[in-house]
């Protein structure tokens, strides 16, 4: 490892480390705006002088240039700040200053940098060129005057997103950034390019001259739009979520998220249930708290503990375990949480659960495709995928083939081929060191598990565990442990003829199914599930609640309440409770608290933080002679209850989806 000298501290770096690393493990701060940990190093701001000696007298770009043994860095000298002044002076010749009224104020890199490097005068007089606004979708507005070509924007759409979509026109100062063709950008990632952007060129559309920065509260929550569990940022104001930004978590996020889990926070104010309704006559009419749980107090002692829940798929660990809770102390246990009527094998989580860490997928140099589509059902599991392709990994699928944004080769649909696989193939797995295959949807709801299973040999190796199954629901594995799960799926539940259905959150089950139950909807939008209720009683979101949700690969994180519930909505749990006060058998927990107390000590892995061991074992399940011909996401952007009440995911789903074409107010 070489040692080099930084401002006269010798310190030792990695081998292939650049200057600028070598300067910020020595606790330096390089100011910087092309360079991004994450993107290749392009090297063409040159914010980031320093001087190197050895080299030339003269300051050197610090991200383009590898630290090597004896080096002496210094990164104070009045050289160095006259260089980066004069830089700073550059990018200020056509900026057109006007922080005021940018989105990016208060969070701007240009800001910042020029309020240590700017000068209070420019010795350019000309007059400031302008840049025509170049349209990038319903995602991304764009103000490209202030565009500094840094290229950040470029590099993370051809590198991370695999969506080559933009790039640079002309030279010199006639330089600007665009987008191929002026079309909408069909990248579901578009929106972290606002996030790389170091200016206020590229900004979030949906939340334009919405807020400020230092208006917000910042509160650490979990996604819940699929079931990769993404660290997210709730920035609140009032009792609103104006914004959703990612957090850092190099082993499930790394710094991204995609358009849904960012933009769907205009869902969470729209189609909202603020107070309990009665059906009657075919319609439902409000009703009060105590009328509402009495007339569902009484239904549940009436039906003798022929009562069901049905679990949805924004639902935290804490709900479902009160309702089960609930159900066993009027003696039921029909809990279900696969609504859309999947059935398959769940005896062991391993056989269920995503075994190869996310992190370690990009390692991968075999990728095996059943039934899914990574790009809809996992967005960030598809960057990790690509990345993998990008370092010489081929990838082969079985069942439907989307553009994923990298080369695929489908192999065909029946699943047979998982026991005699195309001989180009058969050869690479054999040599593959780190061989993944990834069990989607499309593969479970064909009944394809058998077959996944007795062909999940073939991917492991010594200390390597490469069968993965890919879930789409942020509340599965939480409700897999918990026991929502039963044989035979949701069908064996309606065959046990329940009276009673509580639907917590299910918006996505069939209205036909429990024809003759009563059905009470506990959720939060006026969404498919609380149209086929005739009792309705209104819960709380996943923003609304402290949460604990188990990612696919079996890590368990906890998320913060960010805002209260609107008018007389109930957290669920509080809910249930107050039921089961009404019915005259208390649940044995008055608290938040009380409730994740007891919940972790009947199941311990709920009760702790971070991956818990899945305990692989294949199951003997017979393979089944099936073929995987479709997938269940029909429209990435409108897969829940909140995304379908998001105007800008309904835009989305419209114009990235539909290819309807949407006028811009000026047209």
């Amino acid at each position: 490892m070489p040692k080099v000298t930084v401002d006269g501290v010798e310190i030792e770096v990695p081998a292939g480390a650049t200057v600028l690393q070598a300067c910020e493990l020595a606790g330096k701060e390089i100011p910087r705006f092309c360079y991004h940990e994450r993107l290749s190093i392009a090297g063409n701001c040159r914010m980031c002088l320093v001087e190197v000696a050895p080299g030339p007298p003269k300051p050197q770009a610090s991200c383009a240039l590898p630290a090597a043994d004896g080096q002496t860095i210094k990164t104070d000298t009045p050289m160095v700040k006259k260089a980066r002044e004069g830089v700073m002076e550059f990018l200020l010749i056509n900026h057109p200053l006007d922080c005021p009224i940018c989105d990016q104020g208060g969070e701007c890199d240009l800001q910042d940098q020029a309020m240590a490097y700017g000068r209070s005068a420019s010795r350019f007089d000309e007059n400031k060129r302008a840049v025509d606004d170049k349209y990038m979708g319903p995602v991304i507005k764009t103000s490209m005057t202030r565009c500094i070509q840094c290229t950040r924007c470029v590099r993370f759409a051809e590198e991370v997103a695999g969506t080559p979509e933009i790039g640079m026109l002309y030279r010199g100062e006639d330089s600007q950034i665009t987008a191929y063709l002026e079309k909408a950008l069909t990248s579901e990632l578009s929106g972290n390019l606002a996030d790389v952007c170091p200016v206020g060129a590229l900004l979030q559309r949906p939340q334009i001259f919405e807020s400020r920065p230092w208006e917000l509260k910042r509160v650490p929550s979990i996604d819940v739009m699929d079931a990769l569990g993404s660290n997210i940022r709730l920035d609140v104001r009032q009792r609103q979520v104006m914004r959703v930004l990612p957090r850092i978590n190099d082993d499930v996020n790394e710094e991204w998220i995609h358009d849904k889990t960012r933009h769907h926070a205009d869902g969470l104010v729209r189609g909202r249930l603020d107070r309990p309704w009665v059906r009657e006559n075919g319609k439902l009419r409000e009703a009060s708290w105590q009328e509402a749980l009495e007339t569902l107090a009484g239904k549940m002692k009436a039906a003798s503990g022929r009562v069901a829940a049905i679990a949805g798929d924004l639902l935290d660990a804490e709900t479902m375990y009160a309702a089960k809770k609930l159900l066993q102390s009027v003696g039921s246990e029909l809990l279900e949480g696969r609504q859309t009527g999947l059935d398959y094998d769940v005896s062991n989580l391993g056989a269920v659960g995503f075994n190869t860490p996310i992190a370690e997928l990009e390692n991968a140099d075999f990728i095996l495709l059943v039934g899914s589509n990574p790009r809809w059902e996992a967005p960030l599991v598809n960057t990790r995928l690509r990345k993998a392709v990008r370092k010489g990994a081929q990838v082969f699928a079985i069942g439907p083939v989307a553009d994923l944004a990298y080369p695929v080769t489908n192999i065909g649909d029946d699943l047979k081929l998982l026991s005699k696989l195309p001989k180009d193939a058969a050869e690479l797995l054999s040599k593959a060191e780190r061989p993944v295959m990834i069990v989607g949807p499309g593969a479970l709801a064909a009944g394809g598990q058998g077959a996944t299973l007795k062909a999940a040999a073939q991917f492991g190796r010594d200390g390597w565990n490469g069968y993965n199954v890919l879930h789409t629901s942020a509340a599965r594995m939480a409700g897999l442990i918990l026991g929502y799960a039963r044989d035979g799926g949701i069908a064996s539940v309606e065959a046990a003829r329940p009276e009673v259905v509580l639907l917590l959150g299910a918006d996505e089950m069939a209205a036909t199914r429990f024809g003759g139950a009563f059905k009470v909807y506990i959720g939060h939008h006026g969404d498919a599930g609380a149209r086929q209720a005739d009792l309705v009683l209104p819960g709380a979101a996943y923003s609304e609640k402290h949460g604990t949700y188990i990612n696919l690969e079996g890590r368990v994180q906890r998320a913060e309440r960010a805002t209260f519930p609107p008018g007389d909505a109930r957290e669920d749990w509080a809910i249930l409770r107050a039921l089961s006060g009404v019915m005259g058998q208390p649940l044995p927990f008055d608290s938040f608290d009380q409730l994740r107390a007891a919940m972790a000590a009947e199941f311990p892995q709920l009760g702790q933080e971070g991956l818990i061991d899945l305990g692989f074992v294949a199951p003997s399940l017979g393979a089944t002679d099936v073929s995987v011909t479709a997938l269940p996401i029909k429209d990435f952007y409108l897969t829940n209850a909140i995304c379908r009440a998001s105007p800008t995911m309904q835009r989305c789903s419209a114009e990235l989806i539909h290819g309807e074409e949407l006028a811009e107010a000026a047209e």
